[in-house]
């Protein structure tokens, strides 16, 4: 199976923290992977640096077959669809919802002078209806719900058909309802085999959806284990990772986890 990712001993250091620790994973294509851990593990460091967006301080990355350094990350940000709440705040509240999502076929926020094919337009259609979104169409983006926000750059992030999809903390501030409805959505889409490989920062293990292959858990930089989900989000690597007693449980395919009395 194709390496769409290969993490070398990277390391991201700010004075004399580590926020990445010499960090190795490999990530192939299909994979759909999840990362948890506390606030502060590393995990959106880690995610900044498998987007291209941030260089590690040592290591070696290799991305879709090139390496991060020695290649044009222009040629790149197409092919890797980026979700996150940081992002969001990038975007004008003033554009209308239709428009955030199909300027994600170029990677450029607000409409300018670009032009757009007709088969953008209808993908952009096709992702909106999919995304719950085509009701929204010409509301301006900063009357959204935090809900609605988050589905439109989701579905911003899959408008030009990228071969990896990085999603940070999705569910973030969603009540239940909203939670739920993108969870749903999130994983119909993880199993989807025509869709791209796809990586999920969350702190919650309710918010794994179901299709995802992969989990990666970190703490303090650095990873305290990694593997096929199953084997991975347990009681006892939940306990090393977050430092309190966890007792893991299924309900179908999804997961639940509580402190162990």
């Amino acid at each position: 199976m194709p390496e769409v990712l290969n993490c070398s001993n990277i390391v991201v250091r700010r004075g004399s923290r580590h926020l990445v620790d010499h960090v190795d994973w490999v990530v192939n294509e299909g994979e759909r992977w999840v990362i948890l851990g506390p606030n502060g593990a590393g995990k959106t460091t880690l995610m900044l640096v498998c987007s291209g967006r941030m260089f590690p301080t040592s290591g070696q990355v290799q991305l879709l077959g090139q390496e991060l350094g020695k290649t044009d990350m222009a040629d790149l940000k197409p092919l890797i669809g980026w979700a996150s709440s940081a992002m969001m705040n990038d975007i004008p509240p003033s554009e209308r919802v239709g428009d955030v999502v199909l300027t994600g076929a170029y990677s450029v926020s607000g409409r300018w002078r670009e032009q757009y094919e007709s088969t953008d337009v209808i993908r952009a259609a096709s992702l909106m209806y999919a995304w719950g979104l085509s009701h929204l169409a010409q509301r301006t983006f900063g009357t959204l719900s935090e809900g609605e926000r988050k589905r439109t750059c989701i579905a911003r992030a899959l408008m030009s058909n990228p071969e990896l999809l990085l999603l940070d903390e999705p569910g973030a501030g969603l009540d239940l309802g909203g939670r739920e409805d993108l969870v749903t959505r999130m994983s119909q889409l993880a199993h989807d085999t025509d869709e791209p490989t796809q990586i999920l920062i969350t702190h919650h293990v309710e918010e794994i959806p179901t299709g995802f292959t992969h989990a990666l858990l970190m703490r303090d930089g650095k990873i305290v284990t990694q593997g096929l989900i199953d084997d991975v989000i347990t009681g006892p690597w939940l306990t090393a990772t977050f430092g309190l007693p966890i007792r893991v449980s299924r309900v179908g395919q999804r997961y639940l986890a509580m402190r162990d009395e």
